[in-house]
């Protein structure tokens, strides 16, 4: 912005510049705020699409069947039918689907919270080694006690 400079005279042209320097400065304030305004309505117009509920796809691409958890030592804890990998996300909650929050939506990898009312809440970490093979990690509260798993999840068959 360039100032003004202005010899005073009787007083009228340090009033216009006074004037002149007021206008100038109005006129950056709404450009300032305009500018503001753009880009917030860029980030807001971003956000939704950010939020815009969870995808989850990595899930959605493994394979259907029965499926085996095995902890750490090789031991086998669980085997379940699962229709589809989202199912994977409450293994401490079966049943009606939970509320879930996505943490991190990756291609090998996802994290999800979720609580199920009345019934309790956990967070899964699921990685994908292929569509037949994932690790998982959780921990939660089901049915008023605390959980923690570590599993390695395979495909074995069909249910």
């Amino acid at each position: 912005m360039q100032r003004l400079v202005a010899t005073v005279g009787d007083g009228i042209e340090s009033r216009v510049l006074q004037s002149l320097q007021h206008g100038m400065i109005l006129l950056d304030m709404k450009i300032r705020a305009m500018w503001a305004a753009g880009i917030g309505g860029l980030i807001l117009a971003a956000v939704p699409a950010l939020g815009a509920g969870p995808q989850l796809g990595m899930l959605d691409q493994l394979a259907a069947g029965s499926w085996e958890m095995r902890d750490r030592s090789g031991a086998v804890i669980q085997r379940i039918c699962v229709p589809h990998g989202r199912q994977l996300v409450q293994l401490r909650h079966p049943g009606p689907p939970c509320d879930i929050y996505v943490i991190e939506d990756q291609p090998n990898e996802v994290v999800v919270q979720y609580t199920c009312r009345g019934r309790g809440y956990g967070r899964t970490h699921i990685r994908r080694e292929s569509n037949r093979l994932v690790q998982m990690d959780g921990t939660g509260i089901a049915d008023g006690l605390p959980f923690e798993f570590v599993f390695e999840a395979r495909r074995v068959g069909d249910c």
